[in-house]
């Protein structure tokens, strides 16, 4: 699943992961959304971008792992600051990734949420 505001990282996704073992099943534009949505399909992964409207994407995390504690859920952010990598791990996120990022960082983060 794929919580982010920007369509074009919607557009990103679908391509780096095509011809993958990787599929997305739900797109979410905001984390409120997110939230319902992740209990109606749990998704094996979630990335989850920092910065949305309303509820950003630590608060949605939070709120996820709340609920659902096995969620596995990678942080996608452009602004990857020291005390944002923390709070992440904090809340249970398996992983950060960077914007912008390529298929082989996205696939290596993915297999690595995935084992823990």
């Amino acid at each position: 699943m794929v919580v982010d505001d920007s369509r074009m990282v919607e557009l990103q996704m679908k391509n780096l992961l095509e011809d993958t073992d990787y599929e997305i099943v739900a797109y979410c534009r905001n984390g409120e959304d997110s939230i319902d949505t992740y209990g109606q399909i749990h998704p094996d992964l979630v990335t989850m971008d920092i910065i949305m409207p309303g509820m950003d994407g630590l608060e949605t995390a939070q709120a996820i792992l709340e609920k659902y504690p096995d969620a596995k859920i990678i942080m996608v952010s452009s602004l990857a600051y020291e005390d944002t990598f923390d709070e992440a791990k904090t809340i249970g996120a398996k992983g950060f990734l960077d914007k912008p990022f390529d298929r082989e960082r996205l696939l290596a983060t993915f297999e690595q949420a995935l084992a823990e």
